[in-house]
């Protein structure tokens, strides 16, 4: 998959990259948004839903993380760090065009995908 410009359903011309970029924007509230916007581009698509799937299960892990007293506070602070520079890391690649699958969450958001394309 790559990314580049093209007409969406209503005729506007998008580009793919950004929209891809701005699925990862506000985490996976965006995500969300964006898998219900854009039915056309795959690539916008994946983005989408690797975005959903990462940054909606960090932030129900944090959630329990924060529930564990000092070692919780610690982990989750941890992981918050790494939220952030998989963010950062995952917005860049998707404006440059590059598929970039995060280990284990890309493979999961391909098959979500293709479950919800065979409905």
């Amino acid at each position: 998959m790559k990314g580049g410009e093209y007409k969406m359903a209503n005729g506007v011309k998008g580009n793919e990259n950004l929209m891809a970029a701005a699925s990862y924007l506000l985490g996976f509230v965006t995500g969300i948004v964006f898998l219900l916007i854009e039915k056309q581009s795959k690539f916008v698509r994946f983005n989408a839903m690797q975005s959903t799937i990462l940054f909606g299960g960090i932030f129900v892990a944090n959630i329990a993380l924060g529930f564990i007293p000092i070692l919780g506070w610690l982990v989750g602070l941890l992981l918050s760090l790494a939220a952030f520079i998989l963010w950062i890391v995952c917005m860049w690649k998707a404006f440059q065009g590059e598929t970039f699958k995060v280990p284990f969450v890309g493979d999961i958001a391909e098959r979500q995908l293709a479950k919800m394309a065979a409905k």
